[in-house]
């Protein structure tokens, strides 16, 4: 495994970040633990979760089952880098109360003792506001974040799909209040999806965060969906579906699988792969449901793509260009 630095702190991390969204919904627990191990194993450092995943009725299912991984020793939390969220309301569905979401002081003081006791450990390295709170201002965010740094109960905080300007807002607040600020940010970004190229990377390179893209796949899109599908496998669901529809887009997908079957590279090990070379990007998350998943995805940081690749993948998704210019000139 390679490791980098994430963003501006001394904290190193794996350049694969493991996603747990599936823990629970999709994977049951025992498979979890074992994609947890493999990726520990394999040198992965560094996973991802948010208090509300699990969804619906086992809203926080997913932080209890990484929460009894730990609990079997063998240093498994000793060497995890731990970021989980807080923004979604975590009340059972119809009792939902003011204060129970976002990021006031009180909903963060709440979330994160609850995080805690179903993560079994009495720290978070990483925690990250899963969305912009219009609502709060960042002197009250800063000021429950500062409390919780001080007691010892997390150690860093980042944020989730923040545009570019909360970045500047939030890290300008707390560079006032003297506090670190944010440390990274967790955004949409893929081959198929380049619009954080125009403003929230920069930000994100400026302040010295750094950038987490999820949904590194664009929900499975960029995985070979065509090849599985004419296969007679696993049909396209959700984003990559809706994308398949428009025939110029399901065009630009053909020839995305096309240029690297001729290249003999598997469609999902490029497009984590290309996410690696991407300035500013610390790692992709991948969210593997099975151990196979797991595997292609560790193949993916060993895949150097040439140079001739790259610039027939820029030409297949040609990004928005340098940012202001892009948009400005």
């Amino acid at each position: 495994m390679k490791y980098t630095q994430l963003g501006r702190t001394g904290l190193k991390v794996s350049r694969l970040v493991l996603g747990t969204m599936n823990f629970g919904p999709l994977t049951d627990e025992a498979d979890s633990h074992a994609i947890m191990d493999s990726a520990l194993a394999a040198g992965v450092n560094y996973f991802d979760t948010a208090n509300v995943y699990g969804w619906g009725e086992d809203k926080g299912r997913t932080e209890e089952i990484i929460g009894s991984w730990f609990a079997q020793g063998g240093e498994r939390r000793d060497k995890t880098v731990l970021a989980t969220k807080v923004y979604g309301n975590m009340a059972a569905d119809g009792d939902a109360w003011p204060n129970h979401d976002k990021l006031s002081a009180v909903n963060i003081r709440r979330a994160v003792e609850a995080s805690l006791k179903r993560l079994q450990t009495d720290y978070i390295d990483i925690y990250q506001f899963h969305h912009i709170d219009r609502s709060t201002p960042f002197d009250e965010i800063w000021q429950a974040i500062d409390v919780l740094i001080q007691q010892g109960k997390i150690l860093y905080a980042g944020s989730s799909n923040f545009p570019g300007y909360k970045i500047a807002q939030a890290n300008e607040a707390a560079a006032r209040r003297g506090s670190v600020g944010l440390v990274s940010e967790q955004c949409l970004y893929n081959l198929a999806e380049r619009r954080a190229e125009m403003e929230v990377i920069p930000a994100a390179q400026e302040y010295g965060l750094g950038v987490i893209p999820w949904s590194p796949l664009q929900g499975g899109l960029l995985g070979g969906v065509i090849k599985k599908e004419t296969a007679g496998g696993r049909r396209a669901s959700g984003r990559a579906a809706e994308t398949l529809a428009d025939p110029v887009k399901r065009a630009q997908i053909q020839a995305y699988e096309d240029l690297l079957e001729k290249h003999g590279i598997e469609p999902g090990e490029a497009a984590l792969a290309w996410l690696l070379t991407r300035p500013g990007v610390t790692g992709p998350i991948v969210g593997p449901r099975t151990q196979e998943q797991l595997d292609s995805a560790l193949r993916a940081v060993e895949l150097e793509l040439s140079e001739d690749v790259l610039s027939a993948l820029d030409e297949i998704f040609p990004g928005p260009g340098p940012s202001p210019e892009a948009f400005a000139w």
